[in-house]
């Protein structure tokens, strides 16, 4: 019997953490965790040895956790760790505080899962027009930026777009903001993401087109991103899941008699460290009870892709959540680009 190409099967993700769970290697990578205002932030740097294991490029990679930015306290709370952290990672790439910037929106403002960028972009201080004028004051930096659309509304390769702007306007650097995609439900529009890797416009949909780095600019790029979406495939094998876990869950406290006061829909099964037995899954779930994670996966997506089912999802809120996202970017962008601007 001839091997099973398993690249179609991958799990589609663009957040290095997810990469480094699911293929769960350890050599060449280099990662810290911290807390901060009841934030998560995961530090990882890959090293040589990891990226072909992981199919990400070598940098680093600085990934903030929340749960619910529709909330004001904690949205401020991330507001605040982001632009610490984007701070962090200007003074990590040697960029000096008088380095001209461009900053660039990707993604289609018409497609709400995908306007994240061009959002970001109608909240920042551009101040470029500013100094060729000689009118802007100390404590700002040049800044411009734009959103570019996407190929399908211009026809043009959005890296073209932007190598032809950088050859004329030559910043010192670049911000690229974009939505992504996650391989887990539970992080969706509940993870920020940088990098100095660049990034592959479209690549969340499996559209990736010509990548914008510092290989090809020769200038720091500086990715930031959050995942909108979410593939049907991932959603129905993650249910599958949360199911099992569920399962052992009642099976550990059913009979415990304190659970009796507690509303089950405010309990987090998801968090639970107790799974089924082997014999228990397949009680439960027949043949499918027996398959692991990513023979789960397959065989969902061999199911739903023929039929064109494999459907990309997001939120029914996610109008509301992409306003508070992009509030929270371009806030933090604004305070760590320009020494006068204190108001996140």
């Amino acid at each position: 019997m001839g091997q099973i190409d398993m690249s179609k099967y991958a799990i589609r993700t663009d957040l290095a953490i997810e990469a480094i769970e699911v293929s769960k290697a350890k050599d060449g990578i280099k990662s810290e965790e911290e807390n901060v205002l009841g934030v998560k932030i995961t530090r990882v740097d890959l090293l040589d040895d990891g990226i072909k294991l992981l199919n990400k490029k070598k940098g680093r990679y600085i990934t903030i956790e929340f749960e619910d930015v529709t909330d004001t306290n904690e949205k401020e709370n991330v507001k605040e760790v982001f632009s610490m952290e984007f701070k962090k990672l200007l003074s990590y790439l040697g960029i000096n505080e008088n380095d001209t910037c461009l900053l660039i929106g990707l993604g289609n403002q018409k497609s709400t899962p995908d306007a994240l960028g061009p959002a970001v972009v109608d909240n920042i201080i551009v101040t470029k027009h500013l100094f060729d004028l000689g009118t802007v004051s100390d404590g700002f930096r040049s800044v411009s930026a734009i959103s570019p659309g996407v190929m399908g509304q211009t026809g043009i390769e959005t890296s073209e777009i932007i190598f032809g702007i950088v050859k004329r306007v030559k910043p010192d650097f670049i911000i690229v903001v974009d939505a992504l995609a996650s391989s887990s439900i539970s992080r969706i529009n509940k993870t920020i993401q940088m990098t100095d890797t660049g990034i592959h416009p479209g690549s969340g949909v499996g559209n990736a087109r010509k990548e914008i780095s510092r290989e090809l600019l020769d200038i720091p790029v500086i990715a930031i991103g959050v995942p909108t979406v979410v593939d049907a495939v991932t959603i129905v094998s993650d249910t599958i899941n949360f199911l099992q876990k569920q399962m052992a869950y009642n099976k550990e406290n059913i009979n415990n008699p304190a659970n009796r006061l507690i509303d089950p829909s405010c309990v987090d099964y998801t968090k639970e460290e107790k799974d089924l037995s082997f014999e228990e899954k397949s009680n439960l779930m027949g043949i499918i009870g027996t398959l692991g994670d990513d023979e789960v996966r397959q065989l969902i997506y061999e199911v739903l892709s023929p039929v064109g089912y494999n459907l990309m999802v997001t939120p029914k809120e996610v109008d509301f959540i992409i306003e508070k996202l992009s509030d929270i970017i371009a806030g933090g962008i604004n305070v760590a680009l320009h020494k006068n601007v204190t108001d996140i």
